[in-house]
C-alpha cells in the first residue's frame, strides 16, 4: 500500500511518496520460477567466481603484478555491483507487492552510480597497464609501481563517488507526489526523474551529460587505446600481434559487456521499458559472472595459481 506523508516542499504542501512499487519482470508464475532459478544461479556463481579471483590474487605469491592487483579490485567491484540490486530482485520475484522505500531507492541509485563510475575508471587503468606491459615491457615495473596502482584505485573511487553525489544532490529534494510505480525491478535515475512532480528536463539533461557522455567517452577512449596498442605492436613486431590480440581480447570483451547496456540506458532518448529491464538483468547478473570466467579461463597464470591455492587450502579442509 502506498504510504504518503505531508510536508512543505517548494513552498507548497504536497503529499510526498515515501515508497515506490516495482512492477518487476513478469506476473506469470512459470516465468517467475525460471527467472528465480536463473538469477539465483548467476548471482551465486558471480559471487563465488569473483571471490575466488580475490582470494587467489591475495594468497598466491606469484600473482603480485599490477595487473592482478587491478583485477582483484575489479572483482571486488563486481561483487558489490551485483549485490546492489540482485538480492532484492531475487527476494521480490514471487511477491505480489514489490516495494522499496524512498531512501532505499536513493541508496540503490547512489551505489550503482558510485560503483559503476569507479569500475569505468578502473577499466581505463587496466588498459593503461596493458599498454605499458605490451609497448614498454622493460619499464613496466617502474611505471606501474605499487604507488601508481594505489593512485589508480583511490582515483577510481573518488571519481565514482563524486559522479554519484553530483547527480543525487539535485534529486533528493525533488517532490514525488505520485505516481509511485517503477516499471522495473530496481531503481534507476532516469525512471525516478520521470516520477517527480516538477519539470525535470534540466536534470534529465544533466544525467545524460554526466552518465551518458561519461559512458560513451570512456568507451571510445578504451577502444581508441586498444587500436593504438595494436597499431604499435603491428608496427614494431609482426609476430607479437597475435599475442597482443590474445591479451587484449579479454579486456575488449569485458569493456563491451560493461559499457553496452550503460550507453543504452543513458543516451537513448526514449528507451523501451522491456528492453531496459532485460539489459539491466544482463548488467546486474551476467556481466559480473562473465568477468571471472573471461579472466580465469583465458589466463594461464591465473589457472595455475588457482591450482596452487587449492593445494595450499586442501590440508586445512581435510583437518576441518
Amino acid at each position: 500500500m502506498l504510504t504518503l506523508t505531508s510536508e512543505a516542499m517548494y513552498g507548497t504542501n504536497r503529499s510526498v511518496v515515501s515508497e515506490f512499487v516495482f512492477l518487476g519482470m513478469t506476473n506469470t508464475w512459470e516465468i517467475q520460477l525460471l527467472l528465480f532459478v536463473f538469477t539465483f544461479l548467476f548471482y551465486f556463481a558471480s559471487m563465488i567466481g569473483n571471490l575466488v579471483i580475490v582470494l587467489t590474487v591475495t594468497l598466491d605469491v606469484h600473482l603480485k603484478s599490477p595487473l592482478y592487483f587491478l583485477l582483484a579490485n575489479l572483482s571486488v567491484l563486481d561483487m558489490i555491483f551485483c549485490s546492489i540490486t540482485a538480492p532484492k530482485m531475487i527476494c521480490d520475484i514471487f511477491k505480489e507487492h514489490k516495494t522499496i522505500s524512498f531512501w532505499g531507492c536513493i541508496t540503490q541509485i547512489f551505489f550503482s552510480h558510485a560503483v559503476g563510475g569507479t569500475e569505468m575508471v578502473l577499466l581505463i587503468a587496466m588498459t593503461f597497464d596493458r599498454y605499458v606491459a605490451i609497448c614498454k615491457p622493460l619499464h613496466y615495473l617502474s611505471v606501474m609501481s605499487p604507488r601508481v596502482c594505489l593512485f589508480f584505485l583511490v582515483t577510481s573511487w573518488v571519481i565514482g563517488l563524486t559522479h554519484s553525489v553530483v547527480q543525487l544532490v539535485f534529486v533528493v529534494g525533488l517532490p514525488f507526489c505520485g505516481p509511485h510505480t517503477l516499471d522495473s525491478f530496481y531503481c534507476d535515475l532516469p525512471r525516478l526523474l520521470r516520477l517527480a512532480c516538477t519539470n525535470t528536463q534540466a536534470l534529465e539533461l544533466m544525467v545524460t551529460v554526466n552518465s551518458g557522455l561519461i559512458s560513451v567517452g570512456s568507451f571510445l577512449l578504451l577502444v581508441i587505446s586498444y587500436i593504438f596498442i595494436l597499431f604499435i605492436v603491428w608496427k614494431h613486431s609482426t609476430g607479437g600481434l597475435s599475442k597482443a590480440l590474445s591479451t587484449l581480447s579479454a579486456h575488449v570483451t569485458v569493456v563491451v559487456l560493461f559499457f553496452g547496456p550503460l550507453m543504452f540506458f543513458y543516451t537513448w532518448p526514449s528507451p523501451t521499458s522491456h528492453l531496459d529491464k532485460y539489459l539491466a538483468i544482463f548488467d546486474a547478473f551476467i556481466t559480473p559472472f562473465l568477468n571471472p570466467v573471461i579472466y580465469t579461463f583465458r589466463n594461464k597464470d591465473m589457472k595455475v595459481a588457482m591450482g596452487r591455492v587449492w593445494g595450499y587450502l586442501r590440508p586445512y579442509r581435510e583437518m576441518s
